[in-house]
């Protein structure tokens, strides 16, 4: 992500209107067509990670040659004249989240023709016409001369396919217009609605739960200042400045500085919620899912922990805003305390009845519903979360970082009517084994990298030849990863499959 929030390069990026840089840096190329509209540029929408996308492909094919501040100028003016909808980006925002090991389905032959190369994410925040579809098979072709003869494309009739299927597809799904973009116009709130006090919910995988507040203050036209506040379960704590900006009149962007290591936030905000995801600048699969309520609205965001074993005690902890009243959380759950209560927050002691029923239960407080409890009597099984992931060997004298794998231990259960349920993320005890014969005669638990036994967090080996394996190949490996949890003495084990590979030269906003 190379989107820039700092407040000073906005504030300086707003010195020039992006239709000014426009006019004076793209009509040598894109003819004007009357009303501020331009060839090929005014016949688009997308994402703001989309246009920045264009703009450094104009620099870097096209020889455009423009400052960082007419950039980011140019980007937020076409972010927010030739945007998305929020509905048009659900279920594809784990691309600009940088959510890179999700496993997505696609049709065919979409999937054979598109995401072999790229995310189906990179098509589907995008809206042309169909003639400018069609310019984009053919820019494809054009740039990419052996694509069609490439071990992924020669077993077909790329080009003919692409044309016959592949366009209408996307000239139906994904067209120019569409009344949710205009609806959205219309409707989309000023920015000032975002400045206050906003009560936040995040997990980090190997780290855990956390919770606290972010203040938002303008500092400009669409530009905030922000600051967090935050603790995890375990006491550490999250604490931080920096500054936002915001697109299309939801789209948030920030970098904020967490005790000393910056970090994006890719976050879609819609009246008085905020969510998605935070994560480290230089290593994004260090991240975090971020849900956030603004305070003085009512919303119940989270229960943390979100479980409780039949027959004990323990403590919970519920964050929201606006939050009163004395929580419910369903039969046989019984508050036998209320240690702590405040509008953002609600920490309770919970007693589970010998003889509750297994399963899920809703959660209230007052008239609020939000997120439910689990009540387990035994973990039935273990799940690895991500179920398949990629790391990535590094540094090694490069310059390129590792990329580690970073897991989540989920408990499942049985409810009453035999249907598994996720009860929620436990501690575990990690490890690796060979995924295979050939990756254990290849020695790539040895050489692969090194899990963290209480962590669940991978750090690949360094990148280049090693001497020490066979033929001098890198650290690559292929590999499992095993959690066990502890049910009372009862040692119950999932597992996960990870690749090790080489570095990601090409790093796009939107992979």
């Amino acid at each position: 992500m190379v989107l820039s929030s700092s407040a000073n390069a906005g504030a300086e990026g707003a010195v020039r209107d992006g239709l000014t840089v426009i006019k004076e840096k793209c009509v040598g190329c894109h003819i004007p067509e009357g009303e501020n509209a331009f060839s090929r540029i005014s016949h688009q929408r997308k994402t703001p990670e989309g246009w920045l996308m264009t703009v450094g492909r104009m620099q870097v094919m096209r020889g455009l040659s423009i400052t960082d501040e007419d950039k980011r100028a140019v980007v937020k003016y076409l972010a927010d004249k030739q945007g998305l909808a929020p509905s048009e980006t659900e279920g594809m925002r784990y691309a600009m989240e940088r959510r890179l090991n999700t496993v997505k389905e696609f049709e065919e032959p979409f999937s054979q023709m598109c995401t072999r190369c790229h995310t189906g994410a990179r098509v589907a925040l995008q809206r042309r016409p169909s003639k400018e579809w069609e310019h984009l098979i053919n820019f494809h072709l054009g740039q990419f001369p052996s694509l069609e003869y490439q071990a992924q494309a020669r077993d077909r009739d790329w080009f003919p396919i692409a044309l016959n299927k592949i366009l209408p597809e996307l000239s139906s799904r994904y067209a120019l217009d569409n009344p949710a973009w205009e609806k959205w116009l219309s409707l989309a709130p000023k920015a000032d609605a975002l400045v206050g006090d906003w009560s936040f919910s995040a997990h980090m995988p190997g780290k855990g739960e956390l919770a606290g507040v972010m203040s938002v203050s303008a500092d400009g036209s669409d530009i905030f200042k922000v600051s967090v506040k935050g603790q995890y379960a375990d006491g550490s704590p999250f604490n931080g400045d920096g500054s936002a900006i915001l697109y299309t009149g939801y789209e948030w962007r920030g970098n904020v500085t967490i005790d000393g290591v910056t970090m994006r936030q890719v976050f879609a905000t819609q009246g008085k919620a905020m969510q998605g995801r935070m994560f480290e600048a230089k290593h994004d699969e260090r991240g975090l899912d971020f849900i956030a309520a603004k305070q003085g609205s009512q919303r119940l965001l989270a229960v943390q922990p979100g479980y409780v074993k039949v027959g004990s005690e323990t403590e919970v902890t519920l964050i929201g805003s606006g939050l009163a009243g004395k929580p419910d959380f369903g039969r046989g759950v019984e508050v036998v305390e209320v240690v702590e209560q405040s509008p953002e927050r609600i920490k309770v002691k919970l007693k589970a009845a010998a003889n509750a029923q297994p399963g899920v239960r809703n959660v209230t407080v007052g008239t609020l519903k939000g997120p439910s409890l689990s009540v387990y009597s035994k973990i039935d099984a273990v799940k690895v979360v991500p179920e398949f992931s990629v790391a990535r060997v590094g540094e090694g004298g490069g310059s390129t970082p590792k990329v580690q794998g970073r897991f989540d231990a989920e408990a499942w259960g049985k409810g009453a009517d035999g249907k598994p349920y996720r009860i929620g993320v436990f501690p575990a005890q990690w490890k690796v084994e060979p995924y295979d014969e050939r990756a254990k005669e290849d020695g790539d638990v040895k050489f692969a990298g090194t899990m963290q036994a209480d962590a669940g967090v991978f750090i690949p080996g360094d990148a280049g030849p090693n001497p020490a394996r066979k033929m001098s190949t890198n650290n690559a490996g292929n590999l499992k990863v095993i959690a066990a949890v502890d049910d009372e003495g009862k040692s119950l084990t999932g597992e996960g499959h990870m690749i090790v590979t080489v570095q990601r030269w090409n790093n796009p906003p939107i992979p």
